[in-house]
C-alpha cells in the first residue's frame, strides 16, 4: 500500500463527512468496480468508510465486498385506500394526481397503487374523508459490515416500477462522520438523480467507445443541472479512441484516473475479487484517487 499520507493525515482529510457518488451514462463501464475498489483501498489506509449501494434494482457490490449482514429493514410506502361507502365519484382526487395513480371509474375512486408517489394529495382534497393511508413493501435495505467498510444496500422487490423510494432509504444510512461512497443506478433518470443528489463529489465512469462518449455527455449534463463537482474516470483507457479524452479536454472535465484494460482485472473480477485484492500495484491507484477526491472537497 502507498503511504503517501499517515494515518492520522488520513484521518483528518475525512473529519466530518464526505459523500463520494459514483456514476455512469451506462452500465458495464466499471462503476461498481471503481466504487468497490475505492472503498476497499480507502479502509486499508485507515479511513472511515461505507459503502452505499444505491443500483437497488440490481446491486452487486456484496459480490466482491462479502459483507456480513446483520441488519434487514423492509421499506414502505404510502398509498391510498379508498372507502367506496364514503366516496361519492366527485374526482378530485383524481385530478390533482400527477401520476394517474387514482382514477374515477362508475360511482367510486379507484387507486393504482404501483403508479403512487405517495405524495397524500388525494387524501387532502377529498372532501367525503374516503381516501386513507394504507401502505406496501417496495423492498428491504439490508445493513452489515465488510471488514472496515460499513455496508449498505437496497433491494427492489422484483416488478416495483419506482426505486427512488428505496434509494431515499438506503442514504438515510449514510453516517454523519467518515467517507460514504454511492455506487448509483446506470443512466441519466429519476433513480440516478436521486442517488447523486447531496453529494459532495462526482465520479463519472466512461470508458473510451462512442457509446461511452455519448452516455458520458448526458451524464455531465445531468450532474451539472444538480450541481456538485465532478471528474471522469476512463475505464479501459487504451480501447477506442481519443474522443472522450478530445470532449474532456474542451469542456474543462478533469479525468482524475485511467484504468487500463488489463486481463488481470477481468479474471479477478470474473471470480468476484477487486483489482486492488488481486493485483498489488492497484491498491496505491485507487488511494490516490480517494486522496484526490476528498482534497478537491476540501478534506486536506
Amino acid at each position: 500500500m502507498n503511504r503517501t499520507r499517515g494515518a492520522s493525515a488520513l484521518h483528518d482529510m475525512t473529519e466530518g463527512r464526505t459523500v463520494v457518488a459514483v456514476a455512469s451514462g451506462k452500465g458495464g463501464t466499471g462503476k461498481t468496480t471503481l466504487a468497490t475498489n475505492m472503498a476497499l483501498a480507502a479502509a486499508a489506509a485507515g479511513i472511515e468508510v461505507s459503502y452505499l449501494d444505491c443500483d437497488v434494482e440490481e446491486p452487486n457490490g456484496h459480490l466482491f465486498l462479502r459483507p456480513r449482514i446483520r441488519r434487514t429493514t423492509a421499506v414502505l410506502v404510502p398509498i391510498p385506500i379508498v372507502d367506496e361507502d364514503k366516496c361519492t365519484a366527485c374526482g378530485k382526487c383524481k385530478d390533482i394526481c400527477q401520476y394517474g395513480a387514482i382514477a374515477v371509474l362508475g360511482k367510486t375512486a379507484i387507486a393504482f397503487e404501483n403508479l403512487c408517489h405517495g405524495c397524500g394529495g388525494c387524501i387532502l382534497v377529498c372532501p367525503e374523508g374516503a381516501i386513507s393511508e394504507g401502505a406496501r413493501q417496495v423492498g428491504v435495505v439490508e445493513e452489515g459490515q465488510a471488514g472496515r467498510i460499513r455496508f449498505v444496500h437496497g433491494k427492489l422487490r422484483v416488478g416495483e416500477a419506482m426505486s427512488p423510494p428505496l434509494i431515499r432509504r438506503v442514504k438515510e444510512r449514510v453516517p454523519v462522520e467518515g467517507l460514504a461512497i454511492i455506487d448509483s443506478p446506470p443512466g441519466t433518470s429519476c433513480p440516478v438523480i436521486e442517488s447523486i443528489k447531496g453529494a459532495d463529489f462526482v465520479l463519472l465512469v466512461t470508458e473510451p467507445t462512442p457509446f461511452g462518449l455519448h452516455d458520458l455527455r448526458l451524464a455531465v449534463e445531468t450532474v451539472r443541472v444538480l450541481g456538485p463537482p465532478f471528474a471522469v474516470v476512463l475505464n479501459r483507457a487504451d480501447i477506442g479512441d481519443r474522443r472522450v479524452h478530445d470532449y474532456c479536454r474542451d469542456e474543462g472535465i478533469d479525468i482524475l484516473l485511467e484504468i487500463p484494460e488489463d486481463r488481470r482485472i477481468a479474471e479477478a473480477y470474473s471470480r468476484g475479487v477487486l483489482a486492488s485484492q488481486a493485483i498489488p500495484e492497484c491498491g496505491p491507484i485507487f488511494l490516490r484517487l480517494v486522496e484526490t477526491v476528498l482534497a478537491r472537497t476540501g478534506r486536506q
